[in-house]
């Protein structure tokens, strides 16, 4: 890819979804600690969408699998209205594969150089859209 094609990994407003109070609250410190700012994190599939249509965040760090609903729904739900770059995390990345061929899915466990690489592959992929 062309450098100039690249997006700088930049601070963006994050929406973290994700239904593990813990997990969530290690995403946002991971991200802050990138600089990103943390717009909100929710728990459901329709907390999700609704936080989406409120903040609309530059970014969503999205669980896959929900208590109540699916990330996956959500963002299928999201990008009815537009586009949001966005990155799956899931214990089964197959399944994720399974429904969204393309998307971006990290495996839990990560490491936070590895959310920073699929932050910084999601928004050159993005680019390209």
């Amino acid at each position: 890819m062309a450098e100039e094609a690249k997006v700088q990994l930049k601070a963006r407003r994050v929406l973290v979804v994700e239904d593990n109070a813990f997990i969530g609250a290690l995403y946002i410190d991971l991200l802050e600690d990138m600089g990103h700012a943390v717009c909100a994190m929710v728990a459901t599939e329709v907390e999700a969408v609704a936080a989406a249509a409120i903040y609309k965040p530059d970014l969503m760090i999205v669980d896959a699998a929900l208590g109540e609903g699916t990330g996956v729904s959500a963002v299928e739900e999201i990008l009815r209205t537009g586009f949001v770059p966005h990155i799956f995390v899931s214990g089964n990345i197959a399944s994720v594969r399974l429904v969204r061929p393309g998307a971006i899915v990290m495996q839990k466990p990560f490491r936070g150089q590895d959310l920073a690489r699929a932050i910084q592959s999601t928004l050159n992929a993005s680019v390209s859209l």
